[in-house]
């Protein structure tokens, strides 16, 4: 309720001050002129006071500047044609990810005007064609590393390839199947379309690896080392919760054993305490150990920031063999570890090769040892925080002198656009999930609407600020292209310059 004259008189006289003071007082609250503790010592009131003050006064300005008449006021004219509704109902499909019931809702509610559940699917479904077009079309040469996977909808794959610099999406169709022969069809269609990668980055499903050898032959594909440290991870976490389970039966154990002594029958429990303590020590030692090697995968076998190439396959072997030994402790969750890691170590580490070319080429550029450019490298993966990281940055800039932080600029771009990992490809299924009831009313054309869509919609935001206001399509080929409506055949609303 914005109070009146007569209310903050009333307030101000109920505090003490004068009928003359308050909008004195007020001002100087909202304008800050002055300390609020020392204004409220002068005019002998509560801080307490002066905010609830400082907030009638704002509460009215507010009010004095927002009438009625100025939301009344009529801004400006839409020209409404069948056009313009089209593409109406289309951005409530993909922009706000509406149903088509609710695009009617929206029109009999914004427009007063009726549509039928026909008409939206008709609008939806020329639009998907004029998009499968389009997307037909991209060239795809200056794709340089794909990332491939299959995302599975109502228990049938999608067959997905990304673009990982750029997130363009070259690849996004329903299949009844992700053996090699479908793989290879597909990936056969898109060289049409120029697409020749230096490599990709897949998991290991073996039809998929297949399709692209007998189709693209001599293109590697390298392994995906998001999926086996996030299986890794998920048996460091098993082992933690076993062994944090085993010393909690333990101690249960000790206390029963203890009520049992007084009682002259602690002799039944003797066993099951021992066999509890055993137990611990297992899991305890067991989850110990895996986490450590958890740890080395992640933060220096296969991490950017990681030493050579040699010394990386040591510690991936010590890795495996460690696994192999702790194994029969509990071979049921192991197993399936170590069996990948000796499976797809080749591809696992082949980011490695891809990376150590670049830092040689970096070392013969600055005139630099190779090693202290993997000191460098190294370095990039201790934590900013951290007086060891500056510390050994200040060994490194005496060592290099002159020419540190330019061979440290150019390690970074190196690391930067060395890939390891198809996660992009969870993240366009995360964003799939979204327009499912896109494919219960237009069946797999919608998969082309929307792979048109996430490739001609311009980012809003990014953590990146070379991708922020450009499309995928804009930064893979380095053009600027229409308003994806526009590349629709829809002409945008333009207001004119007042």
């Amino acid at each position: 309720m914005i109070p009146t004259n007569g209310d903050y008189n009333s307030t101000i006289t109920r505090a003490g001050l004068s009928s003359s003071s308050p909008k004195e007082l007020a001002i100087k609250v909202i304008t800050k002129t002055e300390p609020l503790t020392e204004l409220a010592h002068e005019n002998g009131v509560s801080r307490k006071f002066l905010y609830k003050l400082g907030a009638q006064a704002t509460s009215a300005i507010d009010a004095a500047f927002c009438s009625r008449q100025d939301e009344d006021k009529v801004l400006f004219y839409l020209p409404v044609t069948k056009a313009w509704l089209k593409q109406v109902v289309i951005c409530l499909l993909l922009i706000c990810h509406s149903s088509y019931r609710g695009v009617i809702e929206f029109f009999r509610a914004v427009f007063d005007s009726p549509i039928s559940l026909g008409t939206v699917h008709n609008i939806t479904r020329e639009a998907s064609l004029e998009a499968r077009e389009i997307n037909e079309i991209q060239d795809l040469p200056k794709v340089s590393v794909g990332a491939h996977d299959e995302i599975f909808q109502s228990r049938k794959p999608d067959l997905v390839g990304m673009d990982v610099e750029s997130t363009y999406c070259y690849l996004l169709a329903l299949a009844d199947h992700r053996d090699a022969d479908t793989w290879g069809i597909h990936l056969l269609d898109l060289v049409q379309q120029g697409l020749k990668p230096l490599y990709t980055i897949a998991d290991a499903g073996k039809g998929l690896r297949a399709g692209q050898a007998e189709a693209w032959p001599g293109i590697p594909c390298h392994g995906d080392v998001f999926h086996l440290l996030r299986l890794f991870g998920q048996l460091a976490f098993y082992l933690e919760r076993r062994a944090t389970g085993s010393t909690s039966a333990r101690q249960a154990l000790e206390h029963k054993m203890e009520r049992a002594k007084k009682k002259a029958r602690g002799n039944y429990l003797s066993k099951r305490l021992a066999f509890a303590r055993k137990d611990e020590e297992k899991y305890v030692n067991l989850a110990r150990d895996v986490r450590i090697f958890a740890d080395w995968m992640q933060n220096d076998i296969l991490s950017l920031a990681g030493p050579d190439p040699s010394t990386r396959e040591e510690m991936f072997d010590f890795v495996v063999g460690n696994l192999k030994t702790l194994e029969p402790l509990c071979s049921h969750r192991i197993r399936p570890v170590r069996s990948a890691l000796e499976n797809q170590k080749v591809d696992l580490l082949a980011f490695v090769a891809v990376l150590d070319e670049k830092l040689r080429s970096i070392s013969l550029e600055f005139d630099v040892p190779l090693h202290l450019v993997y000191a460098i490298c190294e370095v990039q993966g201790i934590d900013e925080g951290s007086t060891t990281r500056w510390q050994r940055i200040d060994e490194l800039h005496q060592q290099i002198n002159g020419q540190f932080y330019d061979a440290q600029q150019a390690v970074f771009e190196a690391m930067h656009s060395t890939h390891r990992s198809s996660s992009i490809v969870e993240n366009l299924n995360s964003r799939l999930r979204n327009y499912f009831f896109l494919r219960r009313h237009l069946g797999p054309l919608y998969l082309d609407l929307l792979q048109f869509f996430l490739n001609h919609r311009t980012f809003l935001r990014s953590e990146r600020p070379e991708r922020a206001g450009k499309s995928p399509a804009e930064l893979l080929t380095g053009e600027k292209h229409p308003h994806w409506l526009e590349l629709l055949g829809f002409t945008l609303l333009r207001r004119e310059a007042a």
